[in-house]
C-alpha cells in the first residue's frame, strides 16, 4: 500500500485541547520511538490503511499495529456556487469494526489554499485551515459514523477549481485511543471523482479560455501540416550555419577519439555514448595529430563563448574545434546527427551524412530553474534533467534549495537545518518536523513520498561535478527574508535545545526570529510565518554561515560557483510592522521609509558580503525594486551596475515591461516570464492536464514564440485567456539600445508544488525545453522583427509548423531512446467529424495515433488510425503513441451527443 511507512509526531493542537492525549511524556516517547518505527513501518504492505499506534504510557511504551479501513471520495460539484466560488462534497465510508465519535478523530489534507465557509458545511463537523496548504476535519459534539455507514459533508469554498490536481491529496486520519496514545492512518481508498462539465472546468461564467474538446484540438492543430524529411530540422536548437553533403562518415569501434590538452572530459563522455551503442569500446587518446579515420576534439579561440565548428568528411574524419564548451556543443551536435535507429542499441558501425557545421549561442545565460524544496527531487532525476539540458545545449541550472516546506542542502556548522527542516509530517508545531505540504501526507520518511530528504554534502558535489562536466553550472538559491519557513522552523529548534543546555549566547547566535513580533500577514502561500526578522544581526550572520558553506562546497568539488541566488520575492505586507526590534531599527535608521524596504537594507548588507567573495548576487526582480508603502515600486538604482542580477519572472497584465525597465535602469537580467516560461504551469485546460494555471497554461510553443527584445510580441493572451490587442500595451516602455544590451538569457521555471517524482518531472519540463532550447541558443527569430500582428502570426505559423515535425519526426523518437528513455508529455489527438466520417489530426506529425470503439483506452493492440474513419459508433476513443507503446491521454468523441 502506497503511503504506508515512516514516522510519528505528536498529534496537531491546533485548537480543540479538550483532544490532547499526547502527554509531554507521550511526545519523548513518540520521538525515542521514531527510528523503530520507520523500520516497522517500511515492512508493511497490506491491503487497508494501517498505522503505527503509539502507545505511551509509562506501563507500555510498546508500538502496536491497529487497522482503520475507510474510504474517502471527493467531488467538485460546481465552481459557480451560490455567493461566489466552489462547492466540494468529501464522502467517508466507514468499512472498519470502529466507529467515528465525536472525539475519537480527526482528518487532515493538503490542498491548493482555498477559504472554507463555516456557514456553508453540511454536516456536524468544522473544516479549518492550520497553515500553508494545510486542512483539518474535525467533528462536532453530534457526530457519529457508525461501521458500514457514511456520511456526505459539503461545503463552499473561495475561487474555482478546474483541475484534477487541484483536489485534497495527502488525506490522513487521526484517530484517539484509550490510554494516551493516537494513531495515523493514511487513506490507501480515496478518489477525486472526474471534472467533465462547464461548471467543474471553467473559473467562472465568463471564462473565455476554450475547454479542450476533441474538436478545439482538431481545430488547434488545423494548421499543422506534413513536411518530408528533407525538410526537418537535423539539431535542435537550430544552428546558425549549416551545410549538408552528399557523403558519409562511418563511426565503428575502430574509431578514436583524439583530443588536445584540456578537452579530456569532452572526449571521455563523447566515448562513453558512442561505446554504449557500438560494438566493442571506442577509445579516447590525447594528441593534436588527426587522421581520416577518427574523430578529433580541437580548441581555437573563439569571439563568444560557447562557439564551435563542426565539419563531418569522408576524407577528414569528424573534426570539432571551439573553445572548452563550444567543444561540448559540437559533441552534441554530432550526437544529434547519428540516426535514431542506432540509438537505444549496440550497431557494428553508424553512418553520418557530411556536414559543415558553423555555430554559436545567442545568449549566454540559458537555464532552467527547479524547485526541489517544495516536493524534493532524487539525485539521479536531477541528473537526468542534466543530461537533457546538456544535449539541447542549456547551461545553467537554478536549484531552488530552500523554501517554506524544506531545506534541501546539508550545512554542517548548522545540522538542524536538515535535521528539522528537510522532513515534513504530522505535528503539532514543527518542533520535530515540519508540517506537511503538498500532499506529502503523516509520515516523516523520504520513502513515503516527495515531501521530506535533502542531498547530503556528498551528494551535492557529486551533482555538481556531473553538471559541470556536462558544461551546466548549478547556481545555488538560499532563499530569504520570505520563504524561509524551513530555516526558521530548524533555528527554533537549535534555540530551544541550546536553551535546555544553558548556552543563551549560541542560542541567540543563529536565531530567525524576534519573539515579541506580532506582524500578521499571509504570504502568497497562506503561510503566517515564513519571514525572518531582517533586523536581527544574527539574520545576517545565519546567512553568511551558510554561504560561506555553500563556497566551501563548491571549492571541494572543483565546480564553478559565480553566483548565489537570494530569491528575494514576495515578502507580504505586514511582515516586520509589529516587531520591536525592527521598530527600533527603524527609528534608528530614518533613511528607511517603511517596513517593506527593510528588505533593501539587508539584501545591500548581503550582497556586499557575497561581493567580497568575488560572487554575483542573484535574485527575483523585488531585489532591484524600491517599495512605496501602497506597494507601488520604482527601479533602485543604488545596485544597478553593482554585481546584482534580476531573475525577471512577473509579465503579466501591468508588469509585461517589467523585464524592459530594469534593463534600461543598468541591470543585467535573466528573463523568466510567467507567460511564456512556467514549465509547472499545465499545457492546457484539461482537468487530467496536471499543474498550476495562475498565470494561464504552457505548451511547448509558448517559450518557442518567445521575442526577447519586444516581450510584447510574445504574450497571445492574458492569464484570463483573453486576446492582447496592440492598444493593451501602449505606454509601456521598450527597451533601449543599453537595455537590450543588458538582457543576459532566459530561464524556464519548474516549481514543485504539483510535482511528485521523476516521471511527473519529465512530462512537465518536456517537450517544453526544447521550445527553450531553441529560443536561448538562436536568439530572436526574424519574424520577432515583423511588426504587423497578423503578418507576424503567419510566419510563427509556418516555422512552428516546420518545428513540430522535426519534433514528432526526429526528437520525439530520440528522447524514446536518449539515456533509457524520458516520460515527454505526448499531446492528444484532436478529432472531428466531416462530410459524416471521422478524421484526426495530431500536434505533432510522425505520431501514431490507436481508437477503440468500446469506450475503452486505446492500447498498443488497438487499430492504427490511417484515413477518416466511418461512423458506426457512439463513443470513440483516441489516443497518441511513441515509439514504445506510450499512451497520450485519451481524447474521447461522443457522437450520441452531436
Amino acid at each position: 500500500m502506497a503511503g504506508v511507512s515512516g514516522l510519528l509526531e505528536p498529534i496537531s493542537q491546533t485548537t480543540h485541547d479538550r483532544k490532547r492525549r499526547a502527554t509531554d511524556s507521550g511526545i519523548d516517547c513518540l520521538r525515542d520511538n521514531r527510528k523503530d518505527a520507520a523500520i516497522m513501518m517500511r515492512s508493511i504492505s497490506v491491503l487497508l490503511a494501517i498505522p503505527l499506534v503509539l502507545n505511551c504510557s509509562p506501563q507500555n511504551a510498546q508500538p502496536t499495529m491497529q487497522t482503520l479501513d475507510l474510504q474517502v471520495r471527493w467531488n467538485l460539484e460546481t465552481n459557480f456556487a451560490e455567493g461566489g466560488g466552489h462547492r466540494a462534497e468529501f464522502t467517508i465510508r466507514n468499512n472498519s469494526d470502529i466507529e467515528l465519535t465525536s472525539a475519537n478523530w480527526e482528518m487532515y489534507w493538503s490542498m491548493m489554499p482555498r477559504t472554507v465557509n463555516p456557514g456553508s458545511i453540511a454536516a456536524p463537523v468544522t473544516i479549518e485551515w492550520i497553515n500553508g496548504d494545510f486542512y483539518v476535519m474535525r467533528p462536532k459534539d453530534d457526530f457519529t459514523l457508525r461501521p458500514g455507514a457514511q456520511i456526505e459533508i459539503g461545503y463552499n469554498g473561495s475561487s474555482s477549481m478546474i483541475k484534477e490536481s487541484d483536489a485534497p491529496s495527502g488525506l490522513y486520519f487521526l484517530l484517539y485511543e484509550e490510554g494516551g496514545s493516537y494513531g495515523l492512518y493514511p487513506v490507501s481508498d480515496y478518489s477525486v471523482a472526474p471534472f467533465v462539465g462547464p461548471d467543474q472546468i471553467n473559473r467562472h461564467r465568463n471564462d473565455v479560455e476554450p475547454i479542450p474538446t476533441a474538436e478545439w484540438l482538431f481545430d488547434s492543430h488545423s494548421n499543422i501540416t506534413e513536411l518530408p524529411e528533407d525538410q526537418l530540422q537535423l539539431i535542435v536548437p537550430k544552428p546558425r550555419s549549416l551545410e549538408l553533403g552528399d557523403g558519409h562518415f562511418e563511426i565503428s569501434s575502430g574509431t578514436s577519439v583524439s583530443y588536445e590538452p584540456g578537452l579530456q572530459s569532452e572526449a571521455t563522455l563523447l566515448t562513453a555514448f558512442l561505446s554504449d551503442i557500438l560494438h566493442g569500446t571506442v577509445e579516447a587518446v590525447e594528441s593534436s595529430a588527426s587522421s581520416g579515420n577518427d574523430i578529433h576534439l580541437q580548441s581555437r579561440d573563439v569571439a563568444v563563448a560557447g562557439s564551435y565548428e563542426l565539419g563531418i568528411s569522408a576524407a577528414d574524419g569528424v573534426i570539432i574545434s571551439g573553445d572548452k564548451s563550444g567543444v561540448f556543443y559540437g559533441s552534441q551536435s554530432l550526437k544529434a546527427l547519428i540516426p535514431i535507429d542506432n540509438l537505444g542499441r549496440e550497431n557494428e558501425s553508424i553512418r553520418v551524412r557530411t556536414v559543415q557545421i558553423v555555430d554559436s549561442p545567442a545568449f549566454g545565460y540559458r537555464g532552467v530553474h527547479l524547485d526541489v524544496a517544495r516536493n524534493f527531487h532524487s539525485v539521479e532525476t536531477i541528473k537526468r534533467l542534466l543530461d537533457a539540458m546538456a544535449f539541447y545545449k542549456l547551461n545553467k541550472l537554478h536549484l531552488h534549495l530552500t523554501e517554506d516546506e524544506g531545506w534541501r542542502i546539508e550545512i554542517d556548522e548548522l545540522p538542524e537545518l536538515t535535521q528539522i527542516g528537510a522532513f515534513r509530517g504530522h505535528t503539532a508545531d514543527d518542533s520535530e518536523n515540519l508540517q506537511p505540504s503538498y500532499g506529502s501526507g503523516p509520515f516523516a520518511d523520504p520513502e513515503s513520498g516527495y515531501g521530506s530528504g535533502y542531498y547530503s554534502r556528498e551528494q551535492y558535489m557529486d551533482l555538481i561535478s556531473y553538471a559541470w562536466d556536462r558544461n551546466v553550472e548549478v547556481i545555488p538559491e538560499i532563499n530569504f527574508p520570505g520563504h524561509s519557513r524551513a530555516a526558521i522552523k530548524a533555528m527554533e529548534h537549535r534555540y530551544r535545545r541550546l536553551m535546555e543546555e544553558g548556552r543563551e549566547s549560541d542560542a541567540e547566535r543563529y536565531r530567525l526570529v524576534d519573539p515579541d513580533d506580532v506582524s500578521q500577514y499571509r504570504s502568497a502561500q497562506w503561510f503566517t510565518d515564513n519571514v525572518i526578522c531582517v533586523c536581527r544581526e544574527s539574520a545576517y550572520d545565519f546567512v553568511t554561515t551558510v554561504i560561506d558553506a555553500v563556497i566551501e562546497i563548491y571549492s571541494d568539488a572543483d565546480a564553478p560557483l559565480t553566483m548565489i541566488h537570494t530569491g528575494g520575492d514576495e515578502v507580504p505586507t505586514g511582515a516586520w510592522g509589529g516587531s520591536p526590534i525592527c521598530q527600533d531599527y527603524l527609528a534608528a535608521h530614518p533613511e528607511i521609509d517603511n517596513p517593506k524596504n527593510l528588505q533593501k537594507a539587508f539584501f545591500k548588507r548581503i550582497n556586499e558580503y557575497l561581493g567580497s567573495k568575488g560572487l554575483q548576487t542573484g535574485g527575483w526582480e523585488e531585489i532591484a525594486m524600491n517599495f512605496r508603502e501602497d506597494g507601488s515600486w520604482t527601479a533602485n538604482d543604488e545596485f544597478a551596475n553593482a554585481n546584482v542580477i534580476p531573475y525577471i519572472w512577473n509579465s503579466l497584465w501591468g508588469a509585461e515591461d517589467l523585464g524592459n525597465r530594469l534593463a534600461n535602469a543598468g541591470y543585467p537580467v535573466v528573463l523568466c516570464n510567467v507567460t511564456n516560461f512556467y514549465f509547472d504551469f499545465a499545457y492546457n485546460k484539461d482537468p487530467r492536464e496536471p499543474g498550476l494555471y495562475w498565470g494561464g497554461f504552457i505548451n511547448t510553443r509558448d517559450p518557442f514564440e518567445f521575442v526577447p527584445y519586444d516581450v510584447f510580441r510574445s504574450i497571445r493572451t492574458t492569464a484570463a485567456g483573453e486576446l492582447y490587442t496592440d492598444d493593451d500595451f501602449t505606454g509601456k516602455e521598450l527597451l533601449t539600445a543599453e537595455g537590450r544590451g543588458n538582457i543576459v538569457g532566459m530561464q524556464a521555471q519548474l516549481w514543485s508544488e504539483t510535482v511528485k517524482g521523476q516521471d511527473m518531472l519529465e512530462y512537465y519540463y518536456l517537450p517544453k525545453m526544447l521550445g527553450l532550447a531553441e529560443r536561448a541558443w538562436y536568439g530572436q527569430a526574424d519574424w520577432g522583427d515583423i511588426a504587423d500582428r497578423e503578418e507576424r502570426n503567419e510566419a510563427i505559423d509556418a516555422v512552428w509548423n516546420a518545428f513540430a515535425n522535426s519534433l514528432g519526426k526526429r526528437e520525439f523518437p530520440r528522447l524514446d531512446r536518449l539515456h533509457g528513455g524520458y516520460n515527454y508529455r505526448l499531446a492528444p489527438p484532436g478529432a472531428k467529424v466531416e462530410n459524416g466520417r471521422l478524421v484526426v489530426n495530431t500536434a505533432y506529425p510522425g505520431m501514431e495515433v490507436r481508437y477503440t470503439t468500446d469506450g475503452s483506452d486505446p492500447t498498443t493492440r488497438s487499430p492504427i488510425y490511417v484515413e477518416p474513419l466511418e461512423i458506426g459508433s457512439e463513443i470513440i476513443t483516441l489516443s497518441t503513441f511513441d515509439s514504445r507503446g506510450r499512451a497520450s491521454l485519451p481524447t474521447v468523441v461522443n457522437l450520441q451527443s452531436r
